[in-house]
């Protein structure tokens, strides 16, 4: 599954989560579950991402970072903004997180 998580931490997110919903369907034909908008860093930060920063050293640094937790709930890697979301290497790390599971 694949989950959105906007947050304004950066300062560029909409004001409601309707709003960034639309713009991300309208802009970005993107129809995955999104959250709600959380904080990812510092104190405030939403329980997995604090999880993420404590047990992993995963912290986003800006916009669009990626995280692959496998089937039980492990984390696998963080990727940064400049990732591609389809990139080879996100996709051959999925892939070996499906092999692992069968």
């Amino acid at each position: 599954m694949v989950l959105a998580v906007p947050s304004n931490d950066f300062k560029q997110e909409l004001s409601t989560n309707q709003a960034v919903q639309d713009f991300c369907e309208v802009n970005f034909d993107l129809t995955l579950p999104m959250t709600e908008i959380v904080s990812v860093r510092g104190d405030s930060a939403h329980p997995l991402f604090q999880w993420l920063a404590n047990e992993h050293g995963f912290r986003p640094k800006w916009n669009f970072y990626k995280v692959l937790i496998d089937h039980n709930g492990d984390f696998v890697r963080g990727y940064s903004s400049v990732t591609k979301p389809m990139g080879r290497k996100i996709r051959s790390d999925i892939e070996q997180v499906l092999s692992a599971a069968m």
